[in-house]
């Protein structure tokens, strides 16, 4: 299937996180958009691998994504070479996206701009036809480079490059986040507490998603930044 929209995120959850309204604004639209997760979280505090596969199919059903899929790379030990490379080159090349959203480009947790790079450097190589990779068929995979990729943004403050407007979608991307049930408000359940898991972190997103609105004058906003100059072909394409 080809896809207008492809995130590419190193937790599930990221992308709930850190551009599901965006991703909402898209398909609103009639964009066809998906999430590729690249490992399955399965260093996180709370929780198991399979109950955050379960969170994320729960969540894609939420947004109404048209695919969604893990990679199984390792969480915490993936690493910006070929054996980590080529299964992202993989699925840059099967879902065939114009625009690539990729992790902060760096942030609180290590993994986030580590993958960011990973992913970016991915999506590049994935336009080299001398790499071959092959498809769930078996057969040879073309070449295929996105058009635009951009960083959305994570724990840290990172000024953006350009922000979007997600006002109507605020309620469904809070959705979306809650399906994750094992990693955020939760209470005395005798599992560890964590950065994510109070009440005060939601907090915080409504801070940031309403900090990042206030910038372009709507109420609720998320910041992405661009890989190279972005361009308008004339000034009406200006919020």
């Amino acid at each position: 299937m080809k896809l207008d929209i492809l995130v590419l995120s190193a937790h599930p959850d990221d992308a709930e996180l850190g551009c599901s309204g965006t991703l909402l604004a898209a398909m609103a639209q009639g964009k066809k958009v998906g999430i590729v997760d690249l490992t399955r979280g399965e260093l996180g505090s709370r929780g198991t691998p399979e109950i955050r596969a379960q969170e994320a199919a729960a969540a894609a059903k939420v947004l109404g994504l048209h695919a969604r899929e893990n990679l199984g790379l390792p969480d915490g030990f993936f690493r910006n070479e070929r054996e980590h490379q080529l299964p992202i080159i993989g699925a840059v090349r099967r879902y065939q996206p114009d625009i690539v959203l990729l992790n902060a480009v760096h942030d609180r947790h290590p993994d986030h701009g580590r993958g960011s790079q990973l992913e970016s450097d991915a999506c590049f190589l994935a336009g080299l036809k001398m790499i071959e990779t092959l498809g769930a068929d078996g057969q040879p995979q073309e070449a295929w480079r996105p058009k635009q990729v951009y960083h959305f943004i994570q724990d840290r403050y990172i000024k953006p490059d350009f922000v979007v407007d997600i006002t109507p979608h605020w309620a469904k991307k809070r959705e979306a986040i809650a399906a994750f049930a094992s990693q955020f408000n939760v209470g005395n359940d005798g599992q560890p507490h964590t950065y994510i898991s109070s009440p005060e972190f939601w907090h915080f997103l409504e801070a940031r998603a309403r900090e990042m609105g206030h910038i372009i004058g709507v109420e609720f906003g998320e910041g992405f930044t661009a890989e190279r100059a972005l361009g308008v072909r004339d000034l009406s394409g200006l919020l």
